[in-house]
């Protein structure tokens, strides 16, 4: 099975549609009168797609187990046509379409079962996906002539003892979302720190190392003092996140907030602990710079 470790629990939703084509006009008016000798087709054929979402995972080898927390199926008949819609909701990790699909397709198949004694002719077509949203993948922001600074905070780096790995890392992920990008090593100083805050005109600072509890770990204590605003719920989603992997994310202090139409975050040094912060809130986050510019945000 494909690892979903890495990802959030999110709102996922996802509607597919099946058609069963009927042969002959009789067949319709035989459902609708609730004529058909193996029971009633809407009721029967609603029963077995809630069973088919739910079962999806002990017959689909790839598809992860997960809460079902809402399935709903909707019918609709246009002359010889009956078109089956069926909606999946979850907060999980990872999307229902397939659980959607299998479900249209369940109830497709039970139609068919009990038409056929009445209607040779009977056939299944146009199984879908209509639309899903949720996670990462339905939120794509518009990261034209955004700019990003990448600084890290770290004194064995920047004497040139230690090769740095997680700004790389964090300046790939960035560039992968469309985002220009600059990169500078330092001391773990508050004056190169709050150097760097005055001085960089990038729209996102990114500052990787000195967030934890050490003697020289002063990152989030430089950078408090010069926000407009914290941004509480940037920083426990990181916390949360790495919380969820490592039982020792709870001593990061993290820091997220915005200094005038800047964003700026402070997350650990470490390449895991970088990678799980940016991992956690982007790119979400990112929707901050909309609201800097007033535009309203889509709940």
């Amino acid at each position: 099975m494909v690892d979903i470790t890495h990802k959030s629990n999110t709102l996922r939703v996802a509607t597919a549609q099946a058609i069963v084509k009927t042969s002959l006009p009789e067949t319709i008016d035989r459902i609708r009168n609730n004529d058909i000798p193996k029971g009633n087709v809407f009721e029967m054929t609603k029963a077995a797609g809630l069973l088919g979402v739910k079962k999806t995972p002990d017959l689909l080898p790839d598809c992860h187990p997960l809460p079902i927390e809402y399935a709903g199926i909707e019918y609709s008949i246009d002359g010889l046509e009956i078109t089956i819609s069926i909606t999946v909701k979850t907060i999980y990790k990872t999307g229902v379409e397939v659980e959607a699909m299998h479900g249209a397709s369940i109830v497709a198949l039970t139609m068919y079962d009990m038409l056929k004694p009445v209607d040779k002719g009977v056939e299944i077509s146009t199984i879908k996906l209509l639309n899903k949203t949720g996670g990462k993948s339905s939120y794509q922001p518009n990261t034209k002539g955004l700019s990003a600074h990448v600084v890290v905070c770290s004194d064995t780096v920047s004497k040139g003892e230690k090769e740095d790995v997680s700004g790389k890392l964090i300046l790939s992920k960035l560039q992968a979302l469309g985002l220009s990008t600059d990169y500078n090593v330092i001391p773990d100083e508050p004056s190169e720190i709050e150097h760097i805050i005055r001085q960089s005109d990038s729209d996102l600072i990114i500052f990787t190392g000195g967030t934890g509890v050490g003697p020289r770990d002063v990152t989030p204590d430089a950078i408090r003092p010069l926000l407009d605003t914290p941004l509480a719920g940037v920083e426990e989603e990181m916390r949360r996140y790495g919380q969820q992997r490592m039982p020792y994310a709870m001593l990061s202090r993290s820091v997220a907030g915005i200094k005038g139409q800047q964003l700026i975050l402070a997350i650990p040094g470490s390449s895991k602990g970088a990678a799980e912060c940016i991992e956690a809130v982007f790119p979400h986050v990112l929707h901050v710079f909309l609201v800097l510019k007033g535009k309203r945000h889509d709940s």
